[in-house]
């Protein structure tokens, strides 16, 4: 049963993840045509309103499908707002479901995602500023700063486990 319930605290914790992507993009007009749970082929997918929501087989991510030329083009804290809409949203049901299955997960979700591991918001956030910093910054710069923040995250991740274990 504790398996079950890891299952679906998060689940629920991805869908609350993307959910905070998509409020910070949709105060900010930014289109968005997709929330999906999963990764991979569709399962199963609805519409609610202009959204598709849609659940795929591969348990290991989720997204917001959101027209990124659009947010590329905007101020560099409209940017942040809406790569770290996720983690504050993940954070504030964290701490409100302190103690749950459901709350632990909220707050892993949340730190995971902080890391500059590639495609993870703390790493989109890492590229917006170092683009605002390095008014051209050259694709040599960015590749540098990805591997570095896999290296990072690595080490973090290292140290995570090495204090439990």
């Amino acid at each position: 049963m504790f398996i079950v319930s890891l299952i679906i605290a998060s689940a629920l914790a991805m869908l609350v993840h993307e959910l905070g992507h998509l409020i910070a993009a949709r105060r900010l007009k930014i289109p968005c045509s997709e929330l999906a749970i999963g990764l991979g082929k569709k399962l199963w997918s609805f519409r609610l309103g202009d959204i598709r929501i849609s659940v795929r087989p591969i348990p290991l991510g989720s997204f917001v499908l959101l027209d990124g030329s659009v947010l590329k083009s905007r101020p560099t804290h409209e940017q942040l707002f809406v790569h770290l809409g996720g983690v504050f949203l993940n954070l504030a049901f964290g701490f409100a479901a302190w103690g749950t299955n459901f709350g632990w997960m909220n707050l892993l979700l949340a730190g995971g995602n902080l890391l500059p591991l590639y495609q993870h918001d703390g790493w989109k956030c890492g590229v917006v500023l170092l683009r605002k910093l390095i008014k051209k910054p050259k694709p040599s710069t960015e590749w540098a700063f990805t591997f570095s923040g896999g290296f990072v995250s690595l080490v973090v991740g290292w140290l995570v486990v090495r204090m439990f274990f």
